[in-house]
């Protein structure tokens, strides 16, 4: 058993992190161009217009905060007056309603691949894949958020935040983990699955989003005629065309 929790929790994740480096390397030199998300827009847009903002939206909150749970030492809040009471309200609230967001967005999304006969065409094998991986990754992380409401339960930035930061000193916190809820090693797991298999999938697209347009100057225009040259005269108007009346003829 103390064998499987050191694979588990203290070298599987730097084997993900190998594969996803490389995977995205590899893919970035062979399949520059599939870098993109496929877009199935012209098949059907109606659903897609509702799903993709709320499933994204909700997708980078969730992400936030995990990188606020799982980044930020308990010590520091604490420093901040930001109290545990509140502090997992706030997590309840928000990152609640930002994973029901975020599932109710992709069960549309799914619910739109399986609906339209286009759509569900243009599915890849490693669709069928990710996509319910994700779907299982939201739902795990929601039951471990709402597992966290009772008084007393167990607090995960005593555990699994602390064993994520020791990922970063190359000394992980074995026991820190493998003493978890299993709704909380399941989510690690399935989480570590989805970067695992990240490479190889549409979810490179990420890597893609418009960054440098929030950064990038403005667009200036200009005139089609050269600098220096006088304008092109225009035209005048025409005048309005006369009936002209024809001569009376002379007498023979």
């Amino acid at each position: 058993m103390t064998h499987l929790r050191t694979a588990l929790w203290g070298v599987l994740p730097y084997l993900v992190v190998v594969v996803f480096v490389t995977g995205t390397a590899w893919r970035y030199h062979f399949d520059r161009f599939g870098f993109t998300t496929r877009s199935s827009q012209l098949h059907e847009h109606r659903l897609l217009r509702v799903a993709s903002p709320l499933f994204h939206y909700g997708l980078l909150f969730v992400i936030a905060g995990h990188v606020v749970g799982l980044l930020v030492p308990e010590a520091l809040t604490e420093r901040l007056y930001v109290g545990e009471r509140l502090y997992h309200a706030n997590a309840l609230l928000v990152g609640g309603a930002a994973g029901l967001a975020a599932v109710t967005g992709l069960g549309l999304l799914l619910y739109r691949r399986l609906r339209v006969p286009a759509v569900r065409a243009a599915t890849s094998r490693s669709d069928r894949v990710v996509h319910p991986l994700l779907l299982v990754t939201l739902l795990a992380g929601l039951t471990a958020t709402a597992s966290g409401v009772p008084s007393g339960s167990y607090d995960y930035r005593e555990g699994v935040s602390v064993w994520f930061r020791s990922l970063f000193t190359l000394a992980p916190d074995v026991n820190a983990m493998a003493h978890a809820p299993l709704v909380h090693q399941a989510h690690a797991l399935f989480g570590l699955a989805l970067f695992a298999l990240w490479p190889f999938s549409r979810l490179v697209h990420a890597f893609t989003a418009p960054l440098a347009y929030l950064a990038r100057p403005y667009v200036v225009y200009r005139s089609r005629t050269p600098s220096g040259l006088p304008p092109h005269p225009a035209r005048p108007p025409r005048a309005p065309a006369t009936r002209r009346t024809p001569r009376p003829r002379a007498g023979r």
